[in-house]
């Protein structure tokens, strides 16, 4: 019997003072079987970091040829591509040929650092993609976050990224390991 995702309901409020971009989302999260919390708050993470009116989450670890979030045009063009982890050579110029942004959450500080080494050089051709690493404390603050029912307020501001609920607060700087031009 094949094991079932787990639920995960958040009303997301994000004041992101950089692109300006503020909205609210409600959002269905569907926990994977094989994915821990911290995967699944680097995927809210990246959506707070990245959302706009039409991004959603795919199928992720169920669909290998889906990215985890993605931007889509009424069209089927996908405008921003949004992968987690370390993905290779193959997924990186897939997605970067595939759509018009690309951007990269990695998340396990020192096999990200591995990663980043050997791919750092290929990566670096591909104009359109960014890559962000999202340092461990983060990591494990955030997944302390994770609740069946969330109510969580992301600001970002100067590169700076506060995520609260309604009893405790993570304050984060993302790595930039390569930005898009």
């Amino acid at each position: 019997m094949a094991l079932k995702s787990t639920i995960y309901k958040a009303e997301l409020s994000v004041s992101d003072m950089d692109r300006p971009y503020y909205g609210s989302h409600a959002l269905t999260i569907a926990q994977h079987p094989s994915e821990n919390d911290a995967r699944m708050m680097i995927r809210v993470l990246a959506f707070a970091c990245e959302a706009t009116e039409t991004l959603t989450f795919t199928r992720g670890l169920d669909e290998p040829d889906e990215p985890d979030l993605w931007d889509k045009a009424l069209t089927g063009d996908i405008l921003h591509w949004i992968d987690l982890g370390q993905p290779d050579e193959t997924r990186l110029k897939r997605a970067a040929s595939r759509a018009q942004r690309v951007t990269v959450f990695t998340y396990q500080s020192a096999s990200a650092r591995e990663w980043w080494k050997g791919i750092a050089g290929k990566a670096g051709k591909l104009r359109n993609v960014t890559i962000y690493n999202v340092p461990q404390d983060a990591v494990d603050a955030l997944a302390g976050l994770a609740q069946r029912a969330m109510r969580l307020s992301v600001t970002i501001q100067d590169g700076e990224i506060w995520v609260s609920d309604d009893d405790h607060n993570v304050q984060l700087t993302l790595d930039v390991l390569q930005r898009a031009d």
